[in-house]
Protein backbone atom coordinates (compact mmCIF):
# COMPACT_ATOMS: atom_id res chain seq x y z
CA UNK A 1 0.00 0.00 0.00
CA UNK A 2 1.63 3.44 -1.06
CA UNK A 3 2.09 5.78 2.09
CA UNK A 4 -0.24 9.21 1.34
CA UNK A 5 2.53 11.38 1.74
CA UNK A 6 6.05 10.79 0.02
CA UNK A 7 9.30 11.93 -0.47
CA UNK A 8 12.21 11.58 -2.43
CA UNK A 9 15.90 13.36 -1.68
CA UNK A 10 18.52 13.50 -3.88
CA UNK A 11 21.89 15.17 -2.79
CA UNK A 12 21.69 17.72 -6.12
CA UNK A 13 24.62 20.02 -5.44
CA UNK A 14 27.66 18.72 -3.12
CA UNK A 15 29.56 21.54 -4.70
CA UNK A 16 26.65 23.82 -3.78
CA UNK A 17 25.44 22.20 -0.89
CA UNK A 18 22.16 21.65 -1.94
CA UNK A 19 19.59 18.98 -1.54
CA UNK A 20 16.85 18.70 -3.42
CA UNK A 21 13.29 17.18 -1.84
CA UNK A 22 9.93 16.26 -4.06
CA UNK A 23 6.99 15.82 -1.60
CA UNK A 24 4.33 14.30 -2.87
CA UNK A 25 0.30 14.99 -1.33
CA UNK A 26 -2.30 12.27 -2.65
CA UNK A 27 -4.85 13.86 -1.63
CA UNK A 28 -4.37 17.30 -0.39
CA UNK A 29 -6.64 19.21 1.45
CA UNK A 30 -9.53 20.65 -0.46
CA UNK A 31 -8.78 24.03 0.96
CA UNK A 32 -5.39 24.14 -0.23
CA UNK A 33 -2.67 22.48 1.47
CA UNK A 34 -0.66 23.71 4.12
CA UNK A 35 2.92 22.58 4.83
CA UNK A 36 5.23 23.51 7.54
CA UNK A 37 9.07 23.24 8.42
CA UNK A 38 9.86 22.65 12.00
CA UNK A 39 11.38 25.50 13.44
CA UNK A 40 13.26 23.43 16.23
CA UNK A 41 14.55 20.08 16.51
CA UNK A 42 13.78 18.21 19.88
CA UNK A 43 16.85 17.75 22.38
CA UNK A 44 17.92 20.76 21.40
CA UNK A 45 15.55 23.87 22.66
CA UNK A 46 16.02 26.67 20.63
CA UNK A 47 14.25 28.42 17.90
CA UNK A 48 16.16 27.73 14.95
CA UNK A 49 14.30 28.93 11.60
CA UNK A 50 15.51 25.62 9.99
CA UNK A 51 12.73 27.19 6.53
CA UNK A 52 15.54 29.93 6.16
CA UNK A 53 17.27 27.48 4.33
CA UNK A 54 15.07 26.54 1.64
CA UNK A 55 16.61 28.43 -1.28
CA UNK A 56 13.25 27.68 -3.63
CA UNK A 57 10.27 26.29 -3.60
CA UNK A 58 6.99 25.58 -5.81
CA UNK A 59 4.69 23.53 -6.38
CA UNK A 60 2.56 21.69 -9.53
CA UNK A 61 -0.48 19.24 -9.52
CA UNK A 62 -0.83 17.13 -12.90
CA UNK A 63 1.50 18.64 -14.89
CA UNK A 64 0.64 22.55 -13.86
CA UNK A 65 2.40 25.13 -11.70
CA UNK A 66 0.24 25.93 -8.39
CA UNK A 67 0.28 28.70 -6.43
CA UNK A 68 1.75 28.70 -3.14
CA UNK A 69 1.27 31.31 -0.36
CA UNK A 70 3.59 31.63 2.66
CA UNK A 71 1.91 32.03 5.69
CA UNK A 72 4.35 32.66 8.09
CA UNK A 73 8.19 32.16 8.86
CA UNK A 74 8.17 28.39 7.91
CA UNK A 75 4.58 27.59 6.72
CA UNK A 76 2.89 27.91 3.15
CA UNK A 77 -0.30 27.10 1.43
CA UNK A 78 -1.35 25.66 -1.71
CA UNK A 79 -3.79 26.88 -3.93
CA UNK A 80 -6.75 23.89 -4.60
CA UNK A 81 -6.33 21.16 -7.01
CA UNK A 82 -8.18 18.21 -8.01
CA UNK A 83 -5.17 15.89 -7.90
CA UNK A 84 -2.54 15.14 -6.11
CA UNK A 85 0.14 17.72 -5.07
CA UNK A 86 3.76 17.74 -5.65
CA UNK A 87 6.35 19.97 -3.94
CA UNK A 88 9.65 20.59 -5.05
CA UNK A 89 12.09 22.24 -3.20
CA UNK A 90 15.92 22.95 -2.55
CA UNK A 91 17.60 23.10 1.27
CA UNK A 92 20.75 24.32 1.55
CA UNK A 93 23.12 22.42 3.90
CA UNK A 94 26.04 23.15 5.52
CA UNK A 95 25.75 23.17 9.32
CA UNK A 96 28.48 20.67 10.50
CA UNK A 97 26.58 20.21 14.10
CA UNK A 98 24.36 17.34 15.21
CA UNK A 99 21.06 19.67 14.52
CA UNK A 100 21.27 20.65 10.70
CA UNK A 101 22.06 19.66 7.39
CA UNK A 102 25.17 19.13 5.76
CA UNK A 103 26.68 18.22 2.70
CA UNK A 104 29.65 18.90 0.20
CA UNK A 105 31.71 16.33 -1.91
CA UNK A 106 32.96 14.50 0.91
CA UNK A 107 29.62 13.29 2.74
CA UNK A 108 26.02 14.51 3.51
CA UNK A 109 23.52 14.27 6.61
CA UNK A 110 20.53 15.21 7.80
CA UNK A 111 17.72 15.44 10.22
CA UNK A 112 14.10 15.83 9.11
CA UNK A 113 13.36 18.57 10.36
CA UNK A 114 15.67 20.44 8.24
CA UNK A 115 14.60 19.01 5.43
CA UNK A 116 11.38 17.53 5.31
CA UNK A 117 8.04 19.79 5.05
CA UNK A 118 5.04 18.06 7.38
CA UNK A 119 1.49 17.99 5.49
CA UNK A 120 -0.96 19.67 7.56
CA UNK A 121 -3.72 17.16 8.33
CA UNK A 122 -1.28 13.74 7.64
CA UNK A 123 0.64 14.12 10.94
CA UNK A 124 -0.64 11.00 11.83
CA UNK A 125 0.01 9.37 8.44
CA UNK A 126 2.59 6.83 7.27
CA UNK A 127 5.64 8.98 5.23
CA UNK A 128 7.49 6.94 2.41
CA UNK A 129 10.99 8.29 1.34
CA UNK A 130 13.28 7.54 -1.01
CA UNK A 131 16.84 8.78 -0.37
CA UNK A 132 19.25 8.92 -3.70
CA UNK A 133 22.90 9.38 -3.38
CA UNK A 134 24.56 12.50 -5.48
CA UNK A 135 25.03 11.48 -9.02
CA UNK A 136 28.48 11.08 -11.28
CA UNK A 137 31.27 8.46 -10.67
CA UNK A 138 32.90 10.80 -7.86
CA UNK A 139 30.22 9.36 -5.45
CA UNK A 140 30.17 5.62 -6.94
CA UNK A 141 31.37 4.38 -3.59
CA UNK A 142 28.85 6.45 -1.23
CA UNK A 143 26.75 4.42 1.13
CA UNK A 144 23.74 5.28 3.67
CA UNK A 145 23.68 4.53 7.14
CA UNK A 146 20.25 5.45 8.99
CA UNK A 147 17.95 3.76 12.21
CA UNK A 148 14.50 4.36 9.57
CA UNK A 149 12.91 1.48 8.91
CA UNK A 150 13.73 -0.31 5.69
CA UNK A 151 11.06 -0.73 2.68
CA UNK A 152 13.61 -1.55 -0.37
CA UNK A 153 16.97 -0.31 -0.29
CA UNK A 154 20.25 -1.84 -1.69
CA UNK A 155 21.99 -3.94 0.57
CA UNK A 156 25.54 -2.89 -0.08
CA UNK A 157 24.63 0.61 -0.24
CA UNK A 158 21.73 1.22 1.95
CA UNK A 159 20.34 4.04 -0.44
CA UNK A 160 16.85 3.18 -1.35
CA UNK A 161 13.12 3.85 -0.07
CA UNK A 162 12.65 3.93 3.90
CA UNK A 163 9.16 4.16 5.76
CA UNK A 164 8.02 5.75 8.63
CA UNK A 165 4.74 5.08 11.00
CA UNK A 166 3.94 9.15 10.77
CA UNK A 167 5.76 12.18 10.62
CA UNK A 168 7.55 12.22 14.36
CA UNK A 169 9.19 8.50 13.38
CA UNK A 170 10.47 10.45 10.01
CA UNK A 171 12.40 13.19 11.59
CA UNK A 172 13.56 10.67 14.64
CA UNK A 173 16.21 9.37 12.40
CA UNK A 174 19.16 11.09 11.40
CA UNK A 175 21.02 9.68 8.07
CA UNK A 176 24.72 9.72 7.22
CA UNK A 177 25.97 9.71 3.46
CA UNK A 178 29.27 9.54 2.17
CA UNK A 179 32.27 7.39 2.87
CA UNK A 180 32.63 5.75 6.44
CA UNK A 181 33.49 2.71 8.27
CA UNK A 182 31.23 0.49 10.83
CA UNK A 183 31.33 -1.85 13.33
CA UNK A 184 28.34 -3.76 14.94
CA UNK A 185 27.90 -5.63 18.00
CA UNK A 186 25.10 -6.89 20.21
CA UNK A 187 24.21 -5.60 23.42
CA UNK A 188 21.83 -7.70 25.37
CA UNK A 189 21.01 -9.36 22.16
CA UNK A 190 19.73 -5.87 20.04
CA UNK A 191 21.97 -5.33 17.02
CA UNK A 192 23.95 -2.01 17.07
CA UNK A 193 26.12 -0.17 14.56
CA UNK A 194 28.70 2.11 15.10
CA UNK A 195 29.52 4.50 12.12
CA UNK A 196 32.10 6.38 11.99
CA UNK A 197 32.80 9.47 8.81
CA UNK A 198 35.68 11.55 8.25
CA UNK A 199 39.46 11.12 8.30
CA UNK A 200 40.67 9.08 11.02
CA UNK A 201 42.96 5.94 11.82
CA UNK A 202 40.89 4.36 15.44
CA UNK A 203 40.57 1.07 16.85
CA UNK A 204 36.99 0.16 16.12
CA UNK A 205 36.92 -3.14 17.45
CA UNK A 206 38.05 -1.62 21.06
CA UNK A 207 35.35 1.52 20.61
CA UNK A 208 33.08 -1.41 20.15
CA UNK A 209 33.59 -3.52 22.77
CA UNK A 210 33.65 -0.47 25.05
CA UNK A 211 30.39 1.16 24.19
CA UNK A 212 28.68 -2.57 24.48
CA UNK A 213 29.69 -2.20 28.35
CA UNK A 214 27.79 1.06 28.59
CA UNK A 215 24.56 0.05 26.09
CA UNK A 216 24.23 -3.61 28.30
CA UNK A 217 24.63 -1.84 31.59
CA UNK A 218 21.89 1.32 30.95
CA UNK A 219 19.91 -1.52 29.16
CA UNK A 220 19.77 -3.52 32.37
CA UNK A 221 19.25 -1.03 34.34
CA UNK A 222 15.71 -0.35 32.84
CA UNK A 223 15.28 -3.70 32.30
CA UNK A 224 15.12 -5.43 29.29
CA UNK A 225 13.98 -5.65 26.49
CA UNK A 226 15.34 -2.52 25.22
CA UNK A 227 12.73 -0.13 23.81
CA UNK A 228 14.04 -0.47 20.55
CA UNK A 229 14.85 -3.18 18.38
CA UNK A 230 18.15 -2.05 16.35
CA UNK A 231 20.35 0.84 17.36
CA UNK A 232 23.00 2.67 15.21
CA UNK A 233 25.43 5.91 16.53
CA UNK A 234 26.55 8.21 13.59
CA UNK A 235 29.81 10.18 14.52
CA UNK A 236 31.47 12.35 12.27
CA UNK A 237 35.26 13.33 13.33
CA UNK A 238 36.82 16.25 12.52
CA UNK A 239 39.01 19.08 14.37
CA UNK A 240 37.60 21.05 17.43
CA UNK A 241 33.81 20.06 17.38
CA UNK A 242 31.85 18.42 20.25
CA UNK A 243 28.71 17.61 20.61
CA UNK A 244 25.43 15.18 20.67
CA UNK A 245 21.92 14.41 20.00
CA UNK A 246 19.88 11.72 21.22
CA UNK A 247 17.37 10.11 19.13
CA UNK A 248 14.53 6.56 19.19
CA UNK A 249 16.68 4.92 17.92
CA UNK A 250 20.06 6.65 16.98
CA UNK A 251 22.06 9.25 17.89
CA UNK A 252 24.08 11.82 15.77
CA UNK A 253 27.66 12.70 17.44
CA UNK A 254 30.78 14.74 16.20
CA UNK A 255 34.03 15.12 18.28
CA UNK A 256 37.65 15.35 17.90
CA UNK A 257 39.32 12.23 15.63
CA UNK A 258 42.20 12.68 18.29
CA UNK A 259 39.50 11.24 20.97
CA UNK A 260 39.10 7.99 19.12
CA UNK A 261 41.37 5.01 20.66
CA UNK A 262 44.24 4.18 18.95
CA UNK A 263 45.76 0.63 18.19
CA UNK A 264 47.68 -0.66 21.06
CA UNK A 265 46.53 1.83 23.49
CA UNK A 266 45.43 0.18 26.69
CA UNK A 267 44.60 3.22 28.77
CA UNK A 268 41.67 5.63 28.46
CA UNK A 269 42.91 8.87 27.73
CA UNK A 270 41.14 11.90 28.48
CA UNK A 271 39.63 12.77 25.01
CA UNK A 272 38.84 8.96 24.62
CA UNK A 273 37.11 9.38 28.38
CA UNK A 274 35.18 12.36 26.96
CA UNK A 275 33.93 10.50 23.91
CA UNK A 276 32.67 7.48 25.99
CA UNK A 277 30.48 9.89 28.15
CA UNK A 278 28.88 11.72 25.25
CA UNK A 279 27.94 8.50 24.07
CA UNK A 280 27.08 7.39 27.03
CA UNK A 281 24.72 10.23 27.74
CA UNK A 282 23.14 10.39 24.49
CA UNK A 283 22.58 6.82 25.14
CA UNK A 284 20.82 7.10 28.35
CA UNK A 285 18.20 9.74 26.72
CA UNK A 286 16.92 6.50 24.66
CA UNK A 287 15.01 5.80 27.80
CA UNK A 288 15.01 9.35 29.58
CA UNK A 289 13.35 12.01 26.77
CA UNK A 290 13.13 10.53 23.89
CA UNK A 291 9.97 7.97 25.57
CA UNK A 292 9.94 9.13 29.10
CA UNK A 293 9.63 13.21 28.77
CA UNK A 294 7.57 16.49 30.15
CA UNK A 295 4.21 16.17 29.40
CA UNK A 296 5.22 19.33 27.60
CA UNK A 297 6.81 17.89 24.82
CA UNK A 298 3.75 15.09 24.82
CA UNK A 299 3.48 15.47 22.27
CA UNK A 300 5.81 18.04 20.61
CA UNK A 301 4.51 21.23 18.81
CA UNK A 302 7.48 22.28 16.82
CA UNK A 303 6.13 25.80 15.77
CA UNK A 304 7.05 27.22 18.87
CA UNK A 305 8.94 26.93 22.39
CA UNK A 306 7.63 24.00 24.09
CA UNK A 307 8.47 25.36 27.87
CA UNK A 308 8.73 22.77 30.84
CA UNK A 309 10.58 23.29 34.89
CA UNK A 310 11.17 19.53 34.64
CA UNK A 311 14.77 19.67 32.09
CA UNK A 312 16.98 19.39 35.19
CA UNK A 313 15.32 15.76 35.63
CA UNK A 314 15.94 14.82 31.61
CA UNK A 315 19.73 16.51 31.18
CA UNK A 316 20.44 16.89 34.26
CA UNK A 317 20.04 13.13 35.83
CA UNK A 318 21.02 11.85 32.33
CA UNK A 319 24.34 13.75 32.92
CA UNK A 320 24.77 12.56 36.28
CA UNK A 321 23.89 8.97 34.51
CA UNK A 322 26.54 9.17 31.53
CA UNK A 323 29.81 9.15 33.90
CA UNK A 324 27.83 6.89 36.28
CA UNK A 325 27.80 4.26 34.09
CA UNK A 326 31.97 3.99 32.85
CA UNK A 327 32.19 3.50 36.65
CA UNK A 328 29.60 1.06 37.18
CA UNK A 329 30.27 -0.83 33.92
CA UNK A 330 34.19 -0.85 34.55
CA UNK A 331 35.22 1.17 32.01
CA UNK A 332 36.81 3.59 34.51
CA UNK A 333 37.62 3.30 38.63
CA UNK A 334 36.31 5.33 41.33
CA UNK A 335 39.22 7.61 41.38
CA UNK A 336 39.05 8.82 38.17
CA UNK A 337 34.68 9.08 38.49
CA UNK A 338 35.88 11.49 41.16
CA UNK A 339 38.00 12.94 39.13
CA UNK A 340 35.27 14.19 36.97
CA UNK A 341 32.80 14.57 40.00
CA UNK A 342 35.31 17.18 40.76
CA UNK A 343 35.32 19.10 37.98
CA UNK A 344 31.36 19.13 37.20
CA UNK A 345 31.41 20.68 41.32
CA UNK A 346 34.04 23.40 40.17
CA UNK A 347 32.07 24.10 36.93
CA UNK A 348 29.30 25.11 38.86
CA UNK A 349 30.64 27.35 41.83
CA UNK A 350 32.04 29.02 39.28
CA UNK A 351 29.43 30.63 38.04
CA UNK A 352 27.71 33.25 39.70
CA UNK A 353 24.15 32.39 38.34
CA UNK A 354 24.23 29.79 40.81
CA UNK A 355 23.29 32.47 43.28
CA UNK A 356 20.54 33.69 40.68
CA UNK A 357 18.71 31.60 38.99
CA UNK A 358 16.55 27.97 40.21
CA UNK A 359 16.81 25.00 38.20
CA UNK A 360 13.32 24.78 37.43
CA UNK A 361 14.05 28.88 36.48
CA UNK A 362 17.27 27.10 34.21
CA UNK A 363 14.98 24.89 33.05
CA UNK A 364 11.92 27.05 32.25
CA UNK A 365 14.46 29.56 30.70
CA UNK A 366 16.91 27.25 28.59
CA UNK A 367 15.47 28.66 25.14
CA UNK A 368 16.03 32.39 25.92
CA UNK A 369 19.40 31.81 28.02
CA UNK A 370 21.24 28.27 27.69
CA UNK A 371 20.88 28.27 24.56
CA UNK A 372 21.32 31.93 24.08
CA UNK A 373 24.73 32.34 26.16
CA UNK A 374 26.89 35.46 26.03
CA UNK A 375 29.34 37.21 28.03
CA UNK A 376 27.51 37.58 31.01
CA UNK A 377 25.76 33.92 30.98
CA UNK A 378 28.04 32.92 34.15
CA UNK A 379 26.64 35.44 36.18
CA UNK A 380 22.91 35.62 35.21
CA UNK A 381 22.49 31.39 34.54
CA UNK A 382 22.92 28.34 35.49
CA UNK A 383 23.47 24.77 33.95
CA UNK A 384 20.50 22.50 33.98
CA UNK A 385 23.14 19.84 32.93
CA UNK A 386 25.84 20.15 35.70
CA UNK A 387 23.85 21.75 38.74
CA UNK A 388 21.09 19.26 37.72
CA UNK A 389 23.49 16.18 37.52
CA UNK A 390 25.01 17.30 40.96
CA UNK A 391 21.19 17.60 42.19
CA UNK A 392 20.50 14.16 40.82
CA UNK A 393 23.27 13.37 42.82
CA UNK A 394 22.34 14.91 46.29
CA UNK A 395 18.93 12.64 45.47
CA UNK A 396 20.65 9.43 44.87
CA UNK A 397 23.02 9.94 48.01
CA UNK A 398 20.05 11.30 49.98
CA UNK A 399 17.27 8.14 49.50
CA UNK A 400 20.66 6.28 50.10
CA UNK A 401 21.72 7.46 53.23
CA UNK A 402 17.64 7.18 54.70
CA UNK A 403 16.81 3.54 53.26
CA UNK A 404 20.62 2.21 54.70
CA UNK A 405 20.98 1.41 51.17
CA UNK A 406 17.83 -0.28 50.69
CA UNK A 407 17.32 1.81 47.61
CA UNK A 408 18.83 4.61 45.48
CA UNK A 409 17.66 6.86 42.58
CA UNK A 410 17.96 3.80 40.32
CA UNK A 411 14.65 2.57 41.99
CA UNK A 412 13.24 6.20 41.16
CA UNK A 413 14.19 5.48 37.16
CA UNK A 414 12.65 2.45 36.82
CA UNK A 415 9.70 3.31 38.44
CA UNK A 416 9.21 6.00 35.94
CA UNK A 417 10.19 3.58 33.55
CA UNK A 418 7.35 1.44 34.41
CA UNK A 419 5.07 4.19 34.31
CA UNK A 420 5.76 5.17 30.89
CA UNK A 421 5.65 1.51 29.58
CA UNK A 422 2.06 1.18 31.70
CA UNK A 423 0.57 4.91 29.77
CA UNK A 424 2.90 5.82 27.77
CA UNK A 425 2.18 9.76 28.87
CA UNK A 426 4.29 12.62 29.08
CA UNK A 427 5.06 13.46 33.15
CA UNK A 428 3.22 16.80 34.47
CA UNK A 429 5.64 19.26 35.87
CA UNK A 430 4.93 18.13 39.71
CA UNK A 431 5.03 14.68 38.73
CA UNK A 432 8.39 13.67 38.89
CA UNK A 433 8.79 14.70 42.30
CA UNK A 434 5.63 12.90 43.69
CA UNK A 435 6.68 9.44 41.89
CA UNK A 436 10.28 9.87 43.78
CA UNK A 437 8.66 10.11 47.08
CA UNK A 438 6.64 7.06 45.93
CA UNK A 439 9.47 5.21 44.79
CA UNK A 440 11.86 5.76 47.73
CA UNK A 441 9.17 5.89 50.33
CA UNK A 442 10.74 9.08 51.40
CA UNK A 443 9.42 12.92 52.38
CA UNK A 444 11.49 14.55 49.57
CA UNK A 445 9.60 17.87 49.34
CA UNK A 446 12.37 19.76 51.58
CA UNK A 447 15.34 18.25 49.10
CA UNK A 448 12.72 19.56 46.54
CA UNK A 449 12.69 22.93 47.34
CA UNK A 450 15.73 23.36 48.08
CA UNK A 451 17.38 21.56 45.08
CA UNK A 452 14.82 22.83 42.40
CA UNK A 453 13.41 26.03 43.81
CA UNK A 454 15.95 27.89 45.65
CA UNK A 455 19.63 29.17 44.59
CA UNK A 456 20.75 27.37 48.14
CA UNK A 457 24.07 25.06 47.69
CA UNK A 458 23.39 21.40 47.47
CA UNK A 459 24.80 19.78 50.91
CA UNK A 460 27.24 18.21 48.80
CA UNK A 461 30.01 18.03 51.46
CA UNK A 462 27.60 16.37 54.14
CA UNK A 463 26.32 13.75 51.95
CA UNK A 464 29.58 12.76 50.00
CA UNK A 465 31.13 12.18 53.83
CA UNK A 466 28.42 9.67 54.36
CA UNK A 467 30.09 7.69 51.36
CA UNK A 468 33.40 8.33 52.71
CA UNK A 469 34.61 11.31 50.29
CA UNK A 470 35.69 14.24 51.71
CA UNK A 471 34.79 17.42 49.97
CA UNK A 472 36.76 20.54 50.18
CA UNK A 473 36.67 23.97 48.12
CA UNK A 474 39.80 25.55 47.95
CA UNK A 475 41.66 28.69 45.06
CA UNK A 476 42.63 27.07 41.70
CA UNK A 477 45.98 26.39 41.64
CA UNK A 478 45.96 28.72 37.99
CA UNK A 479 43.60 28.59 35.07
CA UNK A 480 43.70 25.15 33.77
CA UNK A 481 42.92 23.96 37.40
CA UNK A 482 39.42 22.42 37.10
CA UNK A 483 39.38 20.78 40.53
CA UNK A 484 40.35 16.40 41.37
CA UNK A 485 40.84 14.13 43.69
CA UNK A 486 43.78 14.26 45.99
CA UNK A 487 45.79 12.70 48.66
CA UNK A 488 45.32 14.84 51.46
CA UNK A 489 43.21 18.26 52.15
CA UNK A 490 45.83 21.40 52.90
CA UNK A 491 44.82 25.21 53.11
CA UNK A 492 47.27 26.56 50.27
CA UNK A 493 48.06 30.22 49.40
CA UNK A 494 46.03 31.67 47.05
CA UNK A 495 47.02 33.11 43.70
CA UNK A 496 45.88 36.65 42.38
CA UNK A 497 43.51 36.81 39.83
CA UNK A 498 41.03 39.29 37.70
CA UNK A 499 38.06 37.23 38.10
CA UNK A 500 37.99 36.93 34.50
CA UNK A 501 37.79 33.95 31.50
CA UNK A 502 39.40 34.03 28.47
CA UNK A 503 40.92 32.86 25.13
CA UNK A 504 43.68 33.61 22.81
CA UNK A 505 44.02 36.74 20.73
CA UNK A 506 46.48 37.69 17.85
CA UNK A 507 47.06 40.84 20.20
CA UNK A 508 47.12 39.49 23.42
CA UNK A 509 44.37 37.62 25.74
CA UNK A 510 40.56 38.50 25.19
CA UNK A 511 38.35 38.84 28.01
CA UNK A 512 35.53 35.89 26.57
CA UNK A 513 33.74 36.38 30.62
CA UNK A 514 34.19 39.51 33.29
CA UNK A 515 32.64 37.22 36.34
CA UNK A 516 30.58 39.19 39.28
CA UNK A 517 32.34 41.11 42.10
CA UNK A 518 36.14 39.92 40.02
CA UNK A 519 38.92 42.19 40.14
CA UNK A 520 38.45 42.79 36.62
CA UNK A 521 34.29 44.33 36.58
CA UNK A 522 35.32 46.30 39.62
CA UNK A 523 37.60 47.92 37.38
CA UNK A 524 35.79 48.29 34.57
CA UNK A 525 36.71 45.70 32.25
CA UNK A 526 34.03 43.95 30.05
CA UNK A 527 33.71 40.95 27.81
CA UNK A 528 35.33 41.16 24.50
CA UNK A 529 37.93 43.81 25.79
CA UNK A 530 41.66 42.51 24.80
CA UNK A 531 44.24 42.43 27.36
CA UNK A 532 47.67 43.80 25.28
CA UNK A 533 49.90 44.42 28.30
CA UNK A 534 50.06 43.96 32.28
CA UNK A 535 52.46 46.88 33.82
CA UNK A 536 53.11 47.99 30.18
CA UNK A 537 54.68 44.60 29.37
CA UNK A 538 52.82 42.54 26.64
CA UNK A 539 51.14 39.76 27.32
CA UNK A 540 50.01 36.21 25.79
CA UNK A 541 49.97 34.30 29.18
CA UNK A 542 47.85 35.99 31.78
CA UNK A 543 48.36 33.63 34.62
CA UNK A 544 52.15 34.05 34.09
CA UNK A 545 51.76 37.33 33.93
CA UNK A 546 49.67 38.08 36.95
CA UNK A 547 51.82 35.44 38.95
CA UNK A 548 54.09 38.72 39.70
CA UNK A 549 52.44 40.22 41.82
CA UNK A 550 50.46 39.89 45.07
CA UNK A 551 46.83 39.75 45.68
CA UNK A 552 45.73 43.00 47.28
CA UNK A 553 48.29 45.02 44.62
CA UNK A 554 46.90 47.72 41.84
CA UNK A 555 48.40 47.01 38.24
CA UNK A 556 48.20 48.84 35.22
CA UNK A 557 46.40 46.88 32.08
CA UNK A 558 46.48 48.22 28.48
CA UNK A 559 43.53 46.83 26.73
CA UNK A 560 41.65 47.00 23.84
CA UNK A 561 38.02 47.44 23.37
CA UNK A 562 36.93 47.00 19.72
CA UNK A 563 39.65 49.12 18.30
CA UNK A 564 39.95 51.51 21.32
CA UNK A 565 43.31 51.45 23.67
CA UNK A 566 41.97 51.60 27.01
CA UNK A 567 44.04 51.77 30.67
CA UNK A 568 42.86 50.07 33.83
CA UNK A 569 44.01 50.46 37.12
CA UNK A 570 42.92 46.88 38.70
CA UNK A 571 43.41 45.95 42.23
CA UNK A 572 44.07 41.88 41.82
CA UNK A 573 42.13 39.56 44.13
CA UNK A 574 42.98 36.36 45.86
CA UNK A 575 41.65 33.37 43.77
CA UNK A 576 38.22 32.10 45.12
CA UNK A 577 37.96 29.14 46.85
CA UNK A 578 35.76 27.65 43.86
CA UNK A 579 37.68 24.82 43.14
CA UNK A 580 37.15 20.89 44.21
CA UNK A 581 39.18 18.79 45.72
CA UNK A 582 37.86 15.35 46.71
CA UNK A 583 39.58 12.66 49.40
CA UNK A 584 38.22 9.13 48.80
CA UNK A 585 38.02 7.44 51.54
CA UNK A 586 39.36 3.12 52.36
CA UNK A 587 36.53 1.33 50.96
CA UNK A 588 34.46 4.51 50.30
CA UNK A 589 32.49 6.29 47.41
CA UNK A 590 30.12 2.55 47.89
CA UNK A 591 27.44 4.25 45.62
CA UNK A 592 29.70 4.01 43.07
CA UNK A 593 29.57 -0.08 42.99
CA UNK A 594 25.97 -0.94 42.84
Amino acid sequence: MTAPVRYQILSLSPEAHLFEVVMTVDEPAGEGQIVRLPAWIPGSYLIREFSRQIVTLQAESEGRMVALTQLDKHSWQAAPVKGSLTLRYQVYGFDLSVRGAYLDGERGFFNGTSVFLMAEGYQSSTCEVEILPPKGKDFADWQLATSLPALDVKKKTGFGVYRAADYDELIDHPVEMGRFERVSFKACGVPHEFVVAGRFRADLKRLARDVKKICEWQIKLFGQPAPFERYVFLLFVGKDIYGGLEHRASTALVANRDDLPQAGDRDIGDGYLRLLGLISHEYFHSWNVKRLKPAAFSPYDLNRENHTRLLWAFEGVTSYYDDLTLVRCGLIDEKRYLGLLAETVSGVERGAGRLKQTLEESSFNAWTKYYRQDENSPNSLVSYYTKGALAALVLDLLIRRETRDAKSLDDVMRVLWRKWLTDGQGLAEDEWERIAAEASGLDLREFFERALRSTADLPLVELLATQGVQMALEPADGATDRGGVVEALAAKLARPVLGVRTASDPLGVRLTHVLDGGAAQLAGLAGGDVVVAVDRLKVSDLDKALSRFPAGETVKLHVFRRDELMTFNVELQAAPADTCRLLLQPAGARWLKH
